[in-house]
């Protein structure tokens, strides 16, 4: 979601779990820590196609490629929206989406569009051109109207993506072709502050997705089914979710919106996610971590010193540390 490192920290604590399918490589570091101009990232995806992270940004909006030395660049120039926020690759289609909108913290932010800008921009991952941009916040999708601005998505088998809006009381889908609906419409899923974050795709058929506010964990059918899943601690501060091959699920929270902690917690289910039980939760060392992406070489969180731009403070500043 939403001080400066002075010492880069490379020995984390050894009790969490990273399954063999993501396990750590020999050859990339523990901590990827870097500067570029577009600030603020709160989103990462792992792209398979250049062995490197993308980034977004809450400042500029751009997306950024960054290497296993911290060097970044940028991929697309002409950002989708205000701020990006939540990406994902989708190798298998040669494309990557990013959600966007307007939380009032970019450089373009305006009467116009801040709590009102939200959608999902879709780009050629090898060109990084824009292919087609869906607008989440139309009259035919929120009716009520109110704030809106997505934030995170998940993408199943067939290729349709899952946006959620922390603003509104809903979960929208876009299919392939890019027909945007809405998936479900429940007032739980709504908040007085922060609502539905992280959101992931079980490949048995549901998603998952939490509540910031709350750190409530519902699953959701393709239906538009949602039950809250039983945890034995709420995900307080609920913000970026990983799902592992061996459907561990990762969840990372933080205080940057509300009283939680910073901490990485996994997750293991026995009943396909109507119940989960906490295999390990430990605070996380780095300040401002927002969410995480499973690579290859480990399962890195990103920290994009959201911390000190809510605290009025700036920074050009990000790091990437692997959870061991």
């Amino acid at each position: 979601m939403f001080r400066r490192i002075a010492t880069v920290v490379t020995v984390l604590a050894s009790a969490f779990v990273v399954p063999a399918s993501a396990s750590a490589g020999v050859d990339w570091p523990d901590a990827v820590a870097g500067v570029t101009a577009d600030r603020y990232p709160e989103g990462v995806t792992w792209d398979p196609t250049r062995q490197a992270f993308l980034v977004g940004s809450v400042a500029t909006g751009r997306i950024d490629v960054v290497d296993r030395a911290g060097r970044a660049r940028v991929l697309v120039e002409e950002a989708p929206g205000v701020s990006s926020l939540g990406l994902h690759v989708d190798a298998a289609r040669n494309r990557f989406l990013v959600a966007y909108g307007d939380i009032g913290s970019g450089e373009r932010s305006s009467p116009a569009t801040a709590s009102v800008q939200s959608g999902v921009a879709i780009y050629n991952l090898r060109t990084g051109r824009l292919q087609r941009r869906v607008d989440l916040n139309t009259a035919a999708l929120n009716p009520a109207g109110g704030k809106h601005g997505a934030n995170d998505l998940a993408i199943d088998g067939a290729g349709n993506a899952y946006v959620t809006d922390p603003a509104a009381d809903a979960i929208y889908r876009i299919t392939p072709a890019g027909h945007a609906s809405v998936l479900v419409r429940d007032p739980r899923l709504q908040s007085a502050s922060i609502g539905m974050n992280g959101i992931v795709w079980d490949p048995a058929g549901y998603l998952l997705a939490v509540k910031y506010s709350s750190g409530t964990l519902y699953r959701i059918s393709l239906r538009g089914r949602i039950t809250e899943v039983g945890i034995p601690q709420a995900l307080v501060g609920g913000d970026g979710l990983a799902f592992t091959a061996d459907r561990r699920l990762i969840a990372v929270t933080n205080k940057l919106g509300a009283a939680g902690n910073e901490a990485v917690t996994v997750l293991r289910s026995t009943d396909n996610y109507r119940s989960a039980q906490v295999v390990t939760s430990k605070a996380w060392p780095f300040a401002g971590p927002t969410t995480m992406t499973l690579t290859p070489h480990g399962a890195y969180v990103l920290s994009g010193r959201i911390d000190v731009l809510l605290a009025g403070g700036q920074s050009n500043e990000f790091s990437l540390h692997r959870v061991h």
